[in-house]
């Protein structure tokens, strides 16, 4: 609602822990030029104070913290690597959907080559390969904890015919601890 669509470079004070002084600066928009000028204007011994500097993956924002606070170390968000690992571990699960996708249509066009009906394997939880992979979806971005029990009866299945999606599940869900 502040925003009103617009993006805003807020930089804080974590050591104000929310009280006062924990808002420097809120400048609108996210141009190099236009923050660093405002950012600038803080005094030189200020800026090298700054030890550390949480920002997300944009470049932009790399470069406003490398040209105000030289000194500083830069430090990714974590909220934006676990996106990408959720991202990944979900690129995965697509590009398993896909083959077993070709591999349905290989069968289809084989069974009607031979002038059979196709049945696609069902799992014991009574989904297809392809059903498995696209109601997955939603498991692969939940902590285990907090699986029903259909969606660990999935996961077990989508784990065991699937393990590098398993390792990879694993892998984003250690990030978000």
């Amino acid at each position: 609602a502040l925003s009103r669509g617009e993006l805003y470079t807020i930089l804080t004070n974590k050591a104000a822990h929310g009280g006062k002084g924990s808002i420097i600066a809120i400048i609108k928009g996210t141009d190099v030029c236009t923050v660093s000028s405002v950012l600038l204007r803080l005094s030189r011994r200020r800026r090298y104070q700054v030890r550390e500097i949480t920002l997300d993956m944009a470049p932009n924002m790399e470069q406003i913290a490398r040209s105000c606070f030289p000194a500083a170390k830069r430090v990714t968000d974590r909220f934006h690597v676990q996106k990408l690992a959720y991202e990944a571990v979900q690129e995965m699960r697509v590009k398993a959907r896909w083959e077993a996708l070709d591999e349905e249509s290989t069968q289809i066009a084989y069974a009607k080559a031979c002038d059979r009906i196709y049945h696609a394997p069902v799992f014991s939880n009574g989904d297809t390969r392809k059903q498995l992979l696209a109601r997955s979806i939603y498991l692969l971005y939940k902590k285990e904890s907090l699986w029903t029990q259909s969606q660990r009866e999935r996961a077990d299945i989508l784990f065991k015919e699937y393990p590098e999606i398993k390792k990879g599940y694993y892998l984003a869900m250690r990030l978000g601890l």
